[in-house]
């Protein structure tokens, strides 16, 4: 009977340890997420200022093959 308990326990921390982990990645994804919204938002705000037009291909004059 005790080689079962101590089976069970040992089942127990394993879980836990995968547990935690994966607590932990999920934690660095979130992280990961907001950041990426924030640049996607930083990257919205910054083309509808613009007009959606980027200005370094409208202000250079053309190619000299043109």
């Amino acid at each position: 009977m005790s080689e079962a308990i101590i089976d069970l326990q040992i089942r127990l921390e394993h879980q836990e340890n995968v547990l935690n982990e994966l607590s932990d990645i999920v934690a660095k994804q979130q992280r990961a997420i907001e950041r990426l919204v924030a640049e996607v938002r930083h990257l919205s705000t910054t083309q509808a200022e613009d007009g959606g037009v980027n200005r370094s291909t409208v202000d250079e004059a053309p190619p000299p093959h043109y």
